[in-house]
């Protein structure tokens, strides 16, 4: 198998357990169910994932993979604190029936999640790779001479600010959209951690 239908494959998977998540809960789920909905052999799941929890890691992860690239987008020239509120903002927008429903399925996701310690365990973990992988983006974006510090903080801000405001969505029963929506909220949760970040390096943005 080519490495895209391998990938194909562990999307489809992440897609079958989330949907069973959210129907069943974690408890109520077995791995075999899942590579049943997700059309493949116990054994392809196995060769894949270590257990049904960590079977929804790439479907978190693929999100963040595209925020990420939204942000590595950035016109050059955008301060960093503006790019990272921009993208964080698209990334978490609702401009059709699939993000609205992908949203939905996040908040099924994390509401499962509340009462598996190894479902929020894949959560964090996602979270914390996506964290490690956006500080050179943000590092290109801010521009020879930023702090490294302020680089750092700046990536854990725009990652916890994602994070927390998908968790305080979940928990309610708020729109996709408005101002309880979680781009609202993430970008909310974005301005309050990086309030005192100035993030100004010698070429302020990339190019």
């Amino acid at each position: 198998m080519t490495e895209r239908r391998k990938a194909a494959t562990q999307l489809d998977i992440a897609h079958a357990a989330v949907e069973l998540f959210i129907e069943r809960g974690p408890d109520g789920t077995t791995a075999e169910e899942i590579a049943h909905r997700a059309g493949v052999a116990l054994r392809t799941f196995y060769r894949y994932f270590r257990n049904k929890q960590d079977a929804v890691a790439p479907l978190l992860a693929s999100g963040a993979d595209r925020w990420r690239a939204l942000l590595a987008a950035t016109e050059p020239g955008t301060s960093a604190p503006d790019a990272l509120e921009h993208a964080i903002a698209e990334a978490l927008s609702v401009p059709d029936e699939q993000a609205a429903g992908g949203l939905r399925s996040t908040r099924g996701l994390l509401r499962a999640a509340a009462d598996d310690p190894a479902l929020r365990a894949v959560w964090y973990r996602v979270n914390q790779e996506s964290e490690e992988r956006l500080v050179p983006v943000v590092a290109e974006i801010a521009g020879a001479g930023a702090d490294p510090l302020e680089v750092r903080l700046a990536a854990a801000a725009a990652t916890d600010a994602i994070r927390i405001a998908l968790e305080a969505w979940a928990a309610t029963d708020a729109d996709v959209e408005g101002p309880d929506s979680p781009a609202a909220l993430a970008v909310r949760c974005l301005r309050e951690l990086m309030g005192g970040m100035r993030l100004v390096g010698l070429g302020n943005g990339p190019g």
